[in-house]
């Protein structure tokens, strides 16, 4: 029986040290001249679409369908930029071995589902080599609210091969309480990590499958997902 993969991307897969915080910011002076300090918005775990239209709502602009459009095309026009001139970023502990693993496995299948736009997405995995592993996913382009993105993801993981995947062999992975309660909205199990904004003791409270302050140690990581 196989079992389905989904990682997010920020926080879970990398770090990126505010390259994509930093492009927001940008493409707001770039394209409406305004300024927000993000730090003022709960982002972490967030879709881009909804994350651009709260900023939109904070600097007092019309959160309209053109208004967030040309807003997150300006985002993804900086976003390499920014990938390029800050603070080197990072896959994290273990992220590169378990890929490996996922991908030469039968038995697993890997994508993605991310508060990302698919072409953020893109920008960010390809920056640190790794968007190859991902053959599908689900993304902020198929709604602003992060608990609506599990369906679309089983849907094209369906799609693309041709497998009913059971909740209970479903694994979505992620570093915020959104993450966790995204997976329980379909059943699935969730592993959550604290390489992000939160700590372990507060990521249990959301009783996730298990916690792990990063996946550094490969082996315990398997063991939860070939459990019975």
């Amino acid at each position: 029986m196989k079992k389905l993969i989904l990682w997010d991307i920020d926080g879970t897969l990398i770090v990126s040290h505010g390259a994509g915080f930093r492009a927001m910011e940008r493409a707001l002076v770039q394209r409406f001249g305004r300024q927000c300090d993000l730090h003022q918005i709960d982002w972490a775990g967030r879709t881009d679409s909804w994350i651009a239209g709260e900023v939109l709502r904070v600097v007092g602009l019309p959160d309209t369908p053109e208004n967030i459009h040309d807003y997150l095309e300006a985002y993804l026009e900086t976003l390499p930029l920014e990938l390029q001139a800050g603070r080197p970023g990072q896959l994290l502990p273990g992220i590169h071995e378990l890929l490996e693993i996922f991908r030469h496995r039968p038995d697993t299948i890997q994508g993605l589902l991310t508060g990302n736009l698919e072409r953020g997405a893109r920008i960010k995995l390809t920056h640190f080599e790794v968007w190859h592993y991902f053959e599908f996913g689900a993304y902020a382009d198929d709604s602003p609210l992060r608990n609506d993105l599990g369906p679309h993801a089983l849907r094209r993981a369906r799609d693309k091969h041709a497998v009913d995947f059971k909740p209970d062999q479903t694994f979505i992975i992620g570093d915020t309480p959104h993450d966790i309660e995204c997976g329980k909205v379909i059943g699935a199990r969730t592993i959550a990590v604290a390489t992000g904004k939160y700590s372990v003791a507060e990521l249990a409270v959301h009783q996730p499958t298990a916690v792990f302050a990063n996946f550094a140690d490969t082996a315990a990581f398997l063991r939860v997902i070939d459990a019975p």
